[in-house]
């Protein structure tokens, strides 16, 4: 799940926000006043949701994004003539006032769509240049040479072995390969 931080001027307000997104189910790992500390708090994370007004202490929300990561997600919540007219990506608006149903469907939708992506990204395989496809090719095919085996034996035997070891696939081949060569 995304982690949240929770950004307003007034540290009420935010710490308000904070308990609503709680008590709805969202992790909240920090409430900060100013757009310097949101940055901190995204240096130690990998990817989430940053609750904001429209003007921090120290920036606008504008600028807030443009400084974010673009794993970060952004939730502003301002009256509909402060932010209407941006149509920056990353960024959702919710009017002001607030209502906590209205807040707490908006994450859930943004926290939803944050997983999706998340998945997608870890079916996405990085693709192996040629010679690492020949390394594992050959080392499948002394496998089914040597020890009588198919060839989806052969490529299971590789990948079992590489998660034993904790190298990767073409690592592990080369290992067969200079093994058995020998």
């Amino acid at each position: 799940m995304a982690d949240v931080i929770v950004v307003f001027p007034n540290k009420d307000n935010a710490i308000n926000i904070r308990n609503i997104l709680t008590r709805g189910g969202c992790e909240v790992i920090g409430v900060c006043t100013t757009g310097a500390q949101v940055l901190h708090y995204t240096e130690l994370l990998d990817e989430g949701i940053v609750v904001c007004g429209y003007k921090l202490a120290d920036m606008l929300y504008t600028e807030l994004r443009e400084y974010l990561p673009k794993e970060f997600e952004m939730l502003l919540v301002a009256s509909p003539e402060k932010w209407q007219g941006d149509n920056m990506e990353g960024v959702v608006g919710l009017n002001m006032p607030i209502k906590v149903y209205d807040l707490l469907n908006t994450m859930n939708m943004m926290l939803q769509a944050m997983d999706r992506r998340r998945r997608k990204r870890k079916k996405e395989r990085p693709q192996r240049d040629p010679k690492q496809q020949k390394l594992i090719k050959d080392a499948k095919e002394l496998l089914m040479a040597r020890n009588n085996m198919t060839e989806e034996e052969a490529h299971r035997y590789l990948q079992k072995c590489s998660m034993d070891s904790g190298n990767n696939i073409v690592e592990t081949a080369e290992m067969v390969l200079s093994i058995m060569s020998e």
